[in-house]
């Protein structure tokens, strides 16, 4: 068992360099947990353990570029964190089974409404986020708290497709990843699902991807990250579909 932390460290790095430039990390960490014999809950709050630093370490070395504004990022705060708080309490009392299903019902309708967000929002920013949009936040925050691959993918969908810039909206996404990570892993972690071995190989690649990633932001974003987006939300919808009918 002790080489699954060396597999955890490089699941970790991998899924994380993934998530900061389109989301969907948890694609590749989650399962990757599950397989190794990860409980689920435990899974879950090692993830959130992780991406609390590897978010906010990211979003601290786009800040310091001045490519996001901290005042933009904390006005939408009390949306994930709220959430976050709700998503991560509902899974500590739901089975393995039903709280996979609930997931799975919750990334269908958040990327059908990003996706309808897309074809309704093509504008130029000015320095602000539309108000209608902040409650959409909960619902993305409750998502990460009750499961959490997916989250980070909806987040750079909404920013993107707002107008912000690639990298305004990767340091606005770890911004709210990390607040939804932290205050749903403290849940997690009163509830006695937090693994202490697991979380800190998971955390070590996880923050050593997120800085790698970072400091390649400029270089790739000319990719076509909204197309690659959604084809990990539909990627991930299709994942969950085969674990529960199989």
């Amino acid at each position: 068992m002790e080489t699954s932390y060396y597999y955890l460290i490089l699941i970790g790095f991998i899924a994380t360099f993934v998530g900061t430039f389109g989301g969907g990390g948890g694609l590749i960490n989650l399962p990757s947990m599950l397989l190794l014999g990860v409980p689920i809950h435990s899974a879950i709050a090692a993830n959130k353990f992780s991406n609390t630093f590897s978010s906010f370490s990211s979003f601290y070395t786009i800040w310091k570029r001045k490519e996001v504004k901290l005042k933009l990022g904390l006005s939408i705060l009390p949306y994930t964190i709220t959430g976050g708080i709700l998503g991560a309490l509902l899974a500590s009392y739901l089975t393995e089974d039903v709280l996979l299903r609930v997931a799975l019902l919750l990334l269908i309708a958040a990327t059908t409404l990003n996706i309808v967000k897309s074809r309704l929002t093509k504008r130029q920013i000015d320095g602000t986020t539309p108000r209608l949009f902040y409650p959409t936040y909960i619902g993305i925050g409750a998502f990460d708290g009750l499961f959490g691959p997916g989250q980070a993918t909806l987040l750079m969908h909404s920013f993107l497709n707002v107008g912000y810039s690639f990298l305004t909206s990767i340091g606005l996404t770890r911004l709210q990843t990390f607040s939804s990570c932290f205050v749903s892993f403290i849940v997690y972690f009163s509830m006695g699902h937090f693994d202490w071995r697991v979380g800190l190989a998971l955390g070590t690649g996880s923050l050593l991807g997120a800085q790698t990633a970072v400091r390649l932001a400029d270089k790739l974003s000319f990719l076509p990250w909204q197309k690659i987006l959604s084809v990990f939300s539909i990627f991930l919808i299709g994942y969950l579909l085969v674990k529960i009918l199989f």
